[in-house]
């Protein structure tokens, strides 16, 4: 007997929720549709650092951090409680990875409260950098209630630990 393997998946599509608020979202996934977590304020073409909004395009997930191992097929590697990322605009470190301690402005990636357990690093300004037009912005567990972001793209953990395994190497995010 042969056992149907899971498609792999290389595009994930985000809208908002038509009808609802600004930060939900609906996430589709092969035929498989999750609701989502958007920023506060929706999806913009025009991201600014602070607005809370999601921003609209396309994304490919170049990276993930992990707080424990998962099946995943993309790049990844496990998060240190030292892993910080600069959100800084007035920096030229503005936007990238960092070490802790840290003076400038900061996410901290070592979360207590488990949002940041599965972290997808969207390549949104990342290459070139462009200070002050948002930054990390990420694909991540959302609250269960679905609550507002500050400009990513979440899900609920049950949802993200169903998703993981079926992610492509280049996975994109095509936020519309």
């Amino acid at each position: 007997m042969r056992v149907a393997r899971a498609t792999i998946l290389r595009t994930l599509r985000v809208s908002r929720r038509v009808g609802g608020k600004p930060h939900e979202g609906r996430l589709a996934a092969g035929g498989v549709v999750f609701p989502c977590a958007l920023g506060r304020a929706g999806i913009t073409h025009d991201k600014r650092e602070g607005d809370g909004a999601t921003p609209a395009g396309r994304w490919r997930l170049v990276s993930f951090y992990l707080r424990r191992p998962a099946p995943l097929q993309a790049a990844w590697r496990l998060t240190r409680r030292d892993d910080v990322w600069c959100d800084d605009a007035r920096s030229f470190l503005y936007n990238r990875p960092l070490r802790a301690p840290l003076r400038l402005s900061h996410e901290e990636m070592w979360r207590k409260d488990g949002l940041y357990d599965v972290v997808g690093v969207m390549d949104y300004n990342l290459l070139p950098r462009r200070r002050g037009r948002g930054s990390a912005i990420f694909f991540h567990i959302a609250t269960e209630e679905l609550g507002p972001t500050a400009g990513c793209v979440a899900l609920r953990a049950r949802d993200m630990r169903r998703l993981l395994p079926r992610l492509g190497r280049r996975v994109e995010i095509v936020l519309r």
